[in-house]
């Protein structure tokens, strides 16, 4: 056989060269596909809502259309946001607080400045996050970008305080850590209130706090109880006389100017579905606006406020053991486990209010102190007990 002829020997590299011009392309083309398949999962959120739509609105006109309603924004809430105790040892370490400006806007009153140091000071290692109202409202857009429903419940609400208190929920919900109002002060770090008033404690199986421990247990046992549960509230109000009713909105009832709570709480997803639903289901009943009486306290209270709060609390609570309500926290001077949910005496979110058994901030159960310059509230309302 002959030697191969010049047209073959020139055709060969031009093959080679075709060859890797392919091979490049190919690459390129993975490459892409991969990005686009990175930012594919990381906005699959925000597809999620054209695959899972809420129900019409009008649905809401309806008893029936409200229960499968808050049916649909509950399970698209667990899929947004698993609660996974297991995986979540810790709770996260991080502070949120709001206020109508940031600390950075001259408008921003410096009678909070004390209370924020003290957060920052006693909380070592955690992220201390003061969000003005449109950094927050901007969040919640991103963060419920695929439960569209809950955008729309938030920026329905007609006046700022509904909003404020629905956006705790919202970033515990999606977030978690400790949310505490603007007008709190530390008395003590977040890791700490597992050693102060609820190490002493064990959990039995009816939640019952009546086993004391040493001191070389004390470490254990919080970090134990840490692991174990998923949210810590207070008790706000104890009132024992007949008229309490006139004052609170529950007989006792849990405060929620301080939360903290693991992602995806059960708690707190039902009280999200809860406020959304209602929220559009005023909408679409031209019932958004709140009374200009002395009623509107009481919708406040009901509508995101404690009432609502403590009704949801005692409800999860139900489903851990049978029937909880006010009867098994009543007077309670320590913390107590039901479940994952450790509940802490009126003294630790509420000291030096003066009545229902609360002792002084200087007590070793005493966590937040609240000063109450934010409230709502007249001055007159605030802090009535028995």
């Amino acid at each position: 056989m002959g030697p191969p002829s010049r047209t073959k020997l020139k055709r060969t590299p031009i093959l080679v060269a075709l060859g890797v011009v392919c091979l490049l392309y190919l690459l390129l083309q993975s490459a892409s596909s991969s990005a686009s398949t990175a930012h594919s999962i990381s906005s699959s959120s925000l597809r999620t809502a054209s695959h899972n739509p809420a129900p019409p609105l009008d649905d809401l006109k309806s008893e029936t259309g409200i229960v499968t309603f808050r049916l649909s924004t509950t399970r698209r809430l667990q899929r947004l946001f698993p609660y996974e105790l297991a995986l979540h040892k810790k709770y996260p370490r991080t502070i949120w607080q709001t206020w109508k400006y940031a600390p950075s806007d001259s408008r921003f009153s410096s009678k909070f400045n004390g209370g924020i140091e003290a957060w920052t000071r006693l909380n070592d290692g955690f992220t201390h996050e003061i969000l003005d109202d449109d950094t927050a409202g901007n969040l919640v857009r991103q963060l419920y970008a695929s439960v569209p429903e809950v955008i729309e419940a938030y920026f329905a609400m007609p006046k700022p305080i509904l909003r404020a208190d629905f956006f705790r929920y919202l970033i515990l919900l999606a977030r978690g850590g400790v949310y505490s109002d603007i007008d709190t002060t530390a008395l003590k770090g977040v890791v700490k209130w597992f050693s102060y008033g609820v190490s002493d404690i064990v959990k039995n199986e009816k939640g019952d706090d009546t086993i004391t421990l040493t001191d070389e247990r004390a470490a254990e046992v919080a970090r134990t109880i840490e692991s174990d549960t998923g949210l810590v509230v207070g008790i706000e109000a104890d009132p024992d006389r007949p008229d309490w009713h006139d004052w609170y909105a529950r007989r006792v009832q849990f405060c929620q100017w301080t939360i903290l709570a693991k992602r995806g709480h059960p708690v707190v997803l039902r009280i999200v579905s809860h406020i959304t639903t209602e929220t559009l289901r005023r909408k679409v009943t031209g019932t958004l606006d709140l009374p200009k009486s002395k009623d509107a306290g009481s919708q406040i209270m009901n509508w995101t406020g404690p009432g609502i709060w403590t009704d949801t609390i005692f409800e999860y609570l139900s489903g851990v053991q049978v029937h909880t309500d006010w009867h098994n926290v009543t007077g309670i001077s320590r913390g107590k486990v039901i479940g994952d949910v450790v509940i802490l005496p009126i003294t630790s979110f509420s000291p030096g209010v003066g009545t229902m058994g609360a002792n002084g901030p200087e007590h070793p159960h005493a966590f937040v102190y609240h000063t109450f310059e934010g409230s709502w509230k007249p001055a007159n309302e605030r802090n009535i007990g028995g």
